[in-house]
């Protein structure tokens, strides 16, 4: 009996493709810091920007850490303890239901300027970063799917670095969870290329909920209305605001 290989062609393109799926999103989170950024003080041991075990957008109950350490969502993968300058921690966790891998760095509170610059950076397709783990290879910086920032806005206290043009023709998109990140990151995020998925138009809280029910509508490749949505039904759940609110305040798009 002849047996025909259009079956054993579709599972090869199947395995490929499976292959070749894998996303990177890479997050920016400048600890928050009560010396170091001009933000309403915290308590100390929330605010300390050298602390991750305790940070208020780190180790704290809703900080990056913590939130997806606990996620059933997500698996943690690897800790690296002060990867480069400036960055204290930066840990990689997989989808537990798709090749996808978030890589997360904690900055020192006080290089939150540089924080800023990387994310505009990587938004332009520049600094590329090639994470080697183990037997995994991850594209991250300039070269990651999906870019996101999480912390205190802080282009309310200093310039942005000087605009930089998009290096390639990839389509590279960006959350920024910052108060009125919009109107701040606005202007140098356009010369980057990116295209804006979700940022704030006032003031606002950018804790790990809000970010993970965006994560959850981009890996289901849902349009960017419906992400908004899923993010502003979380943050209107967890700082029990009314929904209207919360789509007030964050959007999406130019």
């Amino acid at each position: 009996m002849k047996v025909s290989t259009v079956p054993l062609l579709l599972l090869g393109l199947l395995y490929v493709t499976s292959v070749q799926a894998q996303r990177v999103i890479h997050v920016v989170v400048p600890l928050c810091d009560n010396e170091h950024q001009g933000i309403v003080p915290v308590p100390g041991f929330l605010g300390n920007g050298l602390d991750t075990e305790r940070n208020l957008y780190w180790g704290a109950a809703y900080g990056i850490r913590t939130w997806f350490n606990k996620s059933p969502s997500w698996k943690r993968v690897k800790v690296i303890k002060a990867p480069t300058d400036g960055i204290l921690e930066r840990i990689v966790w997989k989808h537990t239901t798709s090749n996808a891998y978030l890589v997360a760095d904690a900055y020192d509170g006080r290089y939150i300027e540089g924080a800023t610059t990387d994310l505009l950076r990587y938004a332009a397709g520049h600094q590329e970063l090639l994470l080697k783990l183990d037997t995994l290879e991850l594209r991250a910086g300039g070269a990651a799917d999906l870019l996101a920032y999480c912390g205190h806005d802080g282009l309310m206290e200093f310039s942005p670095p000087s605009p930089l043009p998009a290096k390639n023709t990839t389509r590279r998109q960006v959350i920024i969870l910052a108060c009125m990140s919009k109107t701040y990151f606005g202007p140098p995020l356009r010369s980057t290329g990116a295209e804006p998925l979700l940022w704030t138009t006032n003031f606002m809280a950018p804790e790990s909920y809000t970010l993970d029910a965006a994560l959850e509508g981009w890996l289901k490749n849902e349009e960017a209305s419906a992400i908004r949505n899923r993010a502003a039904s979380a943050y209107a759940k967890w700082q029990k605001c009314s929904m209207k609110a919360a789509q007030g305040l964050l959007v999406t798009g130019w």
